[in-house]
């Protein structure tokens, strides 16, 4: 068992079938190289037999933390962020996860090419993101923290100035995991991750590529067209937006995270669709 498989496997979904004794095996495997303790080893054997039962539970009731050092590598530490934003697509309903997975599945293995492009927007809002993300899903959060320094973090600059307007411009920031100049190459596929600053609109745009949005943070508010209603939702409610369908994202107080997935046409670029509530949209504050 190598590192990568060994990292995934210690976090493997609660109640899959056989998932306590490879949690197990897992734990038996950096206990063997010193890095992880016997009180540690002892509680995922304990919790082996159980599919259910998760770990954490069982170190937090007897003041044991999981101190498993961080990826000792870059390309090991974006292997396990695909590995891990795999795990947690599969987890999800809906159209289009299917496709994007496959599509991982497809280009995973080519060879990684990290980066090192610091980004303000990054500093300022991705830590209070993945620490919301890891009150419910802890391993995908710790991918990511050790994933993002080697990521190709950009600002998207195909908009007009004067159409996407100066928040977002100025607000966030994607990075393309798997993709053409990713971190991982592919061809007419990008997979990545996407953050956008509190209380920032994404004004109604479009493209020719379909897109999976799966937004690791909430309550964030949509519409799929100018004059829609806005509709909150939550993390973890994938959205599917068709070639050229319209949509709009209304950050809450909560950064926007999430992994989003191109399928095809990804080197059409997108354009704004202009609407007449915006100022309205740009002030109005979504709870948390």
């Amino acid at each position: 068992m190598d590192d990568l498989r060994a990292r995934a496997d210690l976090h493997a979904a609660l109640g899959q079938p056989g998932s306590g004794r490879l949690r197990y095996a897992a734990a038996m495997h950096f206990h063997r190289k010193g890095l992880i303790a016997p009180e540690v080893l002892e509680v995922y054997r304990t919790c082996s037999p159980q599919d259910w039962e998760d770990p954490a539970g069982l170190l937090a009731a007897r003041g044991l933390t999981l101190d498993l050092p961080p990826p000792d590598t870059p390309d090991l530490a974006i292997r396990l962020l695909v590995e891990e934003i795999d795990r947690y697509l599969a987890t999800l309903p809906g159209p289009g996860v299917a496709e994007v997975r496959s599509l991982i599945a497809r280009w995973r293995d080519g060879p990684v090419t990290p980066a090192s492009a610091a980004n303000v927007v990054v500093g300022e809002h991705l830590p209070p993101a993945l620490a919301a993300l890891a009150q419910t899903h802890p391993a995908l959060a710790a991918a990511i923290r050790a994933g993002a320094p080697y990521l190709p973090w950009v600002t998207y600059d195909s908009y007009p100035p004067e159409q996407i307007g100066p928040s977002f411009r100025q607000g966030h920031a994607f990075a393309s995991l798997v993709g053409e100049g990713a971190a991982i190459p592919a061809e007419d596929f990008d997979l990545g991750l996407f953050l956008i600053a509190p209380h920032v609109l994404y004004r109604d745009h479009a493209h020719p590529a379909p897109e999976l949005y799966a937004p690791l943070t909430g309550p964030h508010g949509w519409r799929f067209g100018p004059g829609s209603p806005l509709i909150v939702k939550g993390p973890h409610e994938p959205v599917w937006n068709l070639p050229e369908a319209p949509h709009l994202t209304k950050v809450g107080p909560t950064p926007f995270l999430c992994v989003f997935g191109w399928t095809r046409d990804t080197r059409q670029p997108a354009h704004v669709i202009p609407a007449g509530d915006w100022a309205k949209l740009e002030a109005l504050r979504i709870e948390g």
